[in-house]
């Protein structure tokens, strides 16, 4: 997803937070695809350059419709997740753990049984192994904090000059 993240940034990360209905219809629009293929097309990364374009100016249909309703991707990105974590330190229920260990065993089982020959490869372990690795970015997400800012403090620096 990183060449998405460099060509449409706010699709990008829309696509991580409570609007991602709205970055995935905004692809779907621009690439020609039905929305439950978006995934696949941003992992496969496979587009032409008439496509890239598209998504440029979707990246700039989305802005103008965030700015529009005063939306901040990444502000609700971050408030999605802290009311999530304020929930949890709340309630304390032992389900979100108990889901975050489930999912971590699971994804790294299944991973070392690929590896190692104990599981068959096939096409439902592929699926299985692709959701419990995208709900487990979710759970480091949560316990850790997202890459967001990381990145953006990459990019100032990036664009910084050095002083003398």
């Amino acid at each position: 997803m990183d060449w998405l993240t460099q060509i449409a940034p706010t699709i990008a990360t829309a696509l991580g937070g409570p609007l991602a209905g709205m970055a995935v219809s905004a692809v779907a629009k621009a690439i020609g695809c039905p929305p439950e293929e978006v995934q696949k097309v941003i992992s496969d990364g496979k587009l032409d350059a008439e496509q890239v374009a598209a998504i440029q100016i979707a990246e700039l249909e989305l802005k103008k419709q965030a700015q529009e309703m005063n939306l901040n991707f990444a502000k609700l990105a971050n408030d999605d997740r802290k009311s999530a974590r304020d929930m949890q330190s709340i309630t304390r229920s032992f389900i979100p753990p108990a889901l975050a260990l489930g999912i971590t065993v699971g994804f790294f089982g299944i991973l070392f049984g690929l590896m190692y020959g104990q599981i068959a490869h096939a096409p439902q372990i592929d699926i299985m192994l692709g959701s419990l690795g995208t709900a487990w970015t979710g759970i480091i997400g949560f316990y850790f904090g997202s890459s967001a800012s990381s990145q953006n403090k990459d990019s100032l620096l990036h664009q910084s000059v050095p002083t003398p």
